[in-house]
Parts: structure tokens; sequence; C-alpha cells
């Protein structure tokens, strides 16, 4: 491999860097939690340490085989195509994105190693495991949250762009007029 080609190379994973800085940590906690409750409650099992936390929180162990907080049961397979899909398109729009976007580059993160934490399941066990359940929400995991955290992310970040742009808009709007009006008008 010529020394272009490596640094061409060592570019493109560095351009990764940061898409792979908040999704690793985000499937090693998935799958870490999910291990534990699959290694200690059966499916259909709970477990709350306080009785009075019981109404509001409590680990519940759930197979699930559709979306995320348990929608569309028995989709699973549609689910795991989906799941590739959007993985395999966050890595190829991810370093188009601008360093300076980075509530973008943040959802993007969350959904992608929220996307690959599912995947895992759905590729090893054949479902997902969910386990959180807080209140009467569907019961979820780190995975769903994080995927839902960038969808948040997401939108947010449009909203603040399109508000900047469109300050942006009026203060060159305003400036084209000020420079519309004739030097005589201001003297007067």
């Amino acid at each position: 491999m010529s020394d272009r080609e490596m640094t061409s190379k060592s570019w493109q994973i560095q351009d990764y860097l940061p898409l792979l800085a908040i999704a690793v940590p985000i499937i090693l906690l998935d799958q870490i939690t999910k291990a534990v409750v699959r290694a200690n409650l059966a499916i259909g099992e709970m477990w709350a340490p306080w009785d009075w936390l019981l109404p509001y929180a409590r680990i519940f162990h759930v197979k699930n085989t559709g979306a995320a907080f348990g929608m569309l049961q028995s989709f699973g397979g549609v689910f795991m195509i989906l799941s590739v899909v959007v993985a395999i398109a966050i890595l190829y729009y991810f370093p188009q994105v601008p360093k300076e976007d980075w509530p973008l580059r943040l959802a993007m993160g969350l959904q992608f190693g929220g996307a690959l934490g599912n995947l895992i399941d759905r590729l090893t066990i054949g479902w997902v495991t969910d386990f959180l359940s807080v209140g009467t929400f569907p019961v979820f995991n780190v995975a769903d949250s994080c995927i839902s955290i960038g969808v948040g992310v997401l939108l947010l970040g449009i909203w603040f762009k399109e508000r900047d742009d469109r300050a942006k808009k009026d203060v060159q709007t305003k400036e084209g007029e000020s420079e519309a009006v004739p030097e005589e008008t201001w003297s007067e």
C-alpha cells in the first residue's frame, strides 16, 4: 500500500472517530445491561429494589420481536433490515456532515449505536431484550432510549439551524434595505 493510500485510508478512519466515540459506549452499555437482565431474570419476571419505586420504575424482562417500545410485534425481520439500512446510511452520510453541525453528528451517533445495539440482539438471539419499565410507558432498553434521544437531538438541531438561518436572512434583508435608501434621506 502506498503512502498516499495509507493517508487517504487513515483520513477516512479519522472521519468516523466521532461516530464511533458516541456509538461504541452505547452499544457496550446496551449489550451489558441486556446480558445482566437475561442472566438474572426470566422472560416476564420483574425486579424492583424498593417497593415504593414499583409504581414508577422497575426492571421487567420482555422479549420484543417488534420495534422500539414493543410496537409491531412479529415484524423483527423487517426491523432487522431497517436497522442495517439505517446503519449503512449513517456510515455513508456521516463524513459528509460538517464538523460544525454537532447536533446532527451527535444524533447520528446516538441512532447508529441504538440501531446496532438492537440489531446485535436480533442477529444473536432472534429478538430484542427490553427491560426498562417506567410508569405505564412501554418497556424499552438503552438502545431504544438512544434512538429516541437521537431523534430529539436531530429535531432540536434542525429547529436551531432554521432559526439561525432565518435570523441571518433577516439581518441580510435589513442590511440590503439600508443600502437601498438614498443618502439624501439620511441627512434630512
